[in-house]
């Protein structure tokens, strides 16, 4: 039994965006049969500016699927994973929190590192990235050995947990989905449930109009006790020039710190 993490891009978007292309040049034919003059020149414009983008958007698409998979030739994901996996040490008989754990990857990663430690994924498991499940997540930690792991349904909004809980905490690609003007609120909500001296590394796009001032955010956190705090580029740690241009990922950074 083999280990499936799947991938970070929905199946869906390479269905619905070469389907999308599909009707809007079925529709731009069948208007511009119907229509004369200056209409027929303004609706095939718009269709054709709006088929354009539906091309580009699957292009992109197929090709940030072919680089993401964790079994294809370039494996993204899984060098993000495990690039970020170093950066979590947790103390034996300690506990550390996977926030947003998706398909397993980051807490099993977590987990073969610190193999007498004890690892608790969380996700929401929401419809938009179906192909992921807490069921995945178990069969994923079963092929791959490990039995310091356990998974349980959690909101990053709202965790299921007490303050002062873990060693340390990770999380991987997650807040910049969620649908928040105050992402810095929910790092607080996460970064709650770690315990004094513990560590955390948080990995996303931490880019100002997802995150606002993160260079503030750290001076609070040092306020708040931390005895050390860095926001780590890892654009070229852990990907090519050309993958970050392409992926979007030209801000993606380590959110690393000390408790």
């Amino acid at each position: 039994m083999k280990p499936d993490y799947k991938n970070w891009i929905p199946k869906w978007m390479l269905i619905a965006y070469p389907a999308g292309a599909l009707l809007l040049l079925i529709l731009m034919i069948v208007f511009a049969a119907v229509l004369s003059g200056a209409a027929k020149v303004i609706v095939t414009i718009i269709f054709a500016l709006a088929l354009a983008a539906c091309l580009i958007a699957g292009g992109w698409s197929f090709f940030a699927y072919n680089r993401f998979s964790y079994s294809g030739k370039h494996k993204l994901s899984k060098r993000i994973v495990e690039g970020v996996a170093e950066y979590v040490t947790v103390p034996d008989g300690g506990k550390c929190l996977d926030v947003g754990c998706g398909s397993g990857a980051l807490t099993i990663a977590v987990a073969k590192k610190n193999p007498k430690a004890e690892l608790i994924g969380c996700d929401r498991w929401t419809k938009e990235y179906s192909d992921f499940s807490k069921l995945l997540c178990k069969e994923n930690a079963r092929a791959e050995g490990l039995d310091n792991i356990r998974f349980q349904k959690g909101d990053a909004t709202a965790l299921p947990f007490e303050d002062n809980t873990f060693d340390a905490v990770c999380s991987n690609y997650v807040y910049h989905n969620i649908p928040s003007r105050n992402r810095q609120a929910i790092l607080l909500e996460t970064l709650r449930t770690l315990k004094k001296g513990g560590t955390f590394a948080i990995h996303d796009i931490f880019s100002k109009n997802k995150y606002g001032d993160m260079e503030a955010f750290m001076q609070e956190l040092y306020r708040m006790g931390y005895e050390k705090v860095e926001l780590i580029d890892t654009t070229d740690q852990l990907m090519s020039p050309s993958e970050a241009k392409m992926m979007l990922l030209s801000n993606s950074a380590l959110l690393y710190g000390v408790k």
